[in-house]
């Protein structure tokens, strides 16, 4: 029994470290994948009002999640208050196990974000995980006194209180200059157009179709094979999924740049030859004092325009883009090439607020968070 236990220890702690750290590097991510639920409990009347408000707080929540983990597994190993870890253990997995059969049995989520973008796993994956956590935790919370602690509690309080510590700052760091391992379809050295293409070895969805068509007050039914004549008036069209297809969707997908007078420019924005810079920016709402708080991105355009540089703004918000981006140097005005992109595109693009990523046609050369701004033109 008692190599069983630590056996289970190792596994349990090491796991969820690793989950927290792997979730650590992007935080944003966790906190964009607990809007999808929040969103999807309120559109299904679940206490609308209160998940809107826990939409709003997701980010403190995934900072809060990640360091928990953290701590928990950490906890776990070092031995320390091992019947209070084993049931915070337990009764964690048990909420994840929740989510993750939410995401497995209503097909309303894709994925849970178990392990943030890098380690992308089916929501039967991450759902047979969670079981086998638990049956692993019961068997801690049973054998909770062969956990001995590794060392004298105040070293181990000691080595918690350092790695809370450690992981808020990871968490705060990557925030400001992007995460410390890029996971995403937007990474340096991908080809933005080639990724928003379909892939080669893509195999389509099948779909059979039916249409109801009407003759003196009666409706009927017909397949593609037995259209009525002319004398039959169409009404409607019905489609049926009959075969699921594989690999049919782009890695990049709903990805587009529009002009202030609704036209897609994309292709022409990165189709471009040469190096151009992009700065992704949105949710102005979120800044309290933006003349004092958020001035690097203003610096950065004055510094651009200065020495002749490429440079253009997409934006979810484009009248607060205009008004905020108008740079005035020794009083010209100069007016930058403003662009709209949807929304939850632009929180894949910029886990920073704002994001520069310097372009070579469509090929990302290199990104900045705000907190790099200063590195930029040097």
């Amino acid at each position: 029994m008692k190599v069983l236990v630590n056996i289970a220890r190792g596994l349990v702690g090491g796991l969820f470290i690793f989950s927290g750290l792997v979730k650590a590097i992007d935080p944003k991510g966790l906190s964009y994948k607990m809007q999808e639920f929040f969103e999807v409990w309120a559109r299904d009347g679940f206490l609308p009002k209160l998940m809107n408000t826990f939409n709003e707080h997701s980010l403190t929540f995934s900072i809060v999640i990640i360091t928990l983990e953290v701590f928990l597994g950490l906890a776990l190993l070092v031995g320390w208050q091992k019947k209070m870890t084993t049931w915070l253990l337990l009764l964690l997995t048990l909420f994840f196990t929740f989510l993750t059969a939410f995401v497995l049995f209503t097909g309303k989520i894709k994925a849970c974000g178990c392990f943030g973008d890098c380690i992308p796993l089916t929501p039967t994956q991450t759902f047979t995980k969670d079981i086998i956590l638990l049956v692993l935790e019961v068997l801690l919370l049973m054998g909770h006194k062969f956990i001995q602690p590794l060392f004298k509690p105040i070293i181990c309080t000691a080595i918690l209180a350092m790695a809370i510590s450690g992981v808020l700052f990871l968490q705060t760091y990557v925030q400001h200059h992007l995460s410390l391992k890029d996971c995403l379809p937007f990474k340096v050295g991908n080809n933005i157009l080639e990724l928003r293409k379909m892939p080669k070895d893509a195999v389509p969805d099948k779909f059979d179709y039916t249409f109801v068509y009407q003759k003196n007050g009666e409706k009927k039914e017909f397949g593609v094979n037995n259209i009525p004549d002319s004398t039959w008036q169409f009404v409607d069209r019905k489609q049926t999924l009959i075969q699921k297809g594989k690999n049919n969707i782009p890695l990049i997908n709903d990805f587009s740049f529009t002009t202030e007078s609704g036209n897609d420019t994309t292709e022409a924005i990165l189709g471009q030859e040469g190096e151009y810079y992009l700065m992704y920016t949105s949710l102005f709402d979120e800044i309290k004092n933006p003349a004092k708080d958020w001035m690097e991105d203003i610096i950065l355009l004055i510094k651009a325009n200065t020495l002749n540089k490429k440079l253009f703004i997409v934006t979810t918000q484009i009248e607060q883009s205009k008004k905020r981006y108008q740079v005035f140097i020794e009083g010209k005005k100069i007016t930058q090439p403003i662009f709209t992109c949807d929304a939850t595109a632009i929180k894949t693009v910029a886990r920073s607020n704002p994001t520069l990523y310097l372009m070579n046609g469509s090929i990302v050369k290199q990104k900045w968070g705000l907190g790099d701004f200063k590195k930029v033109f040097k």
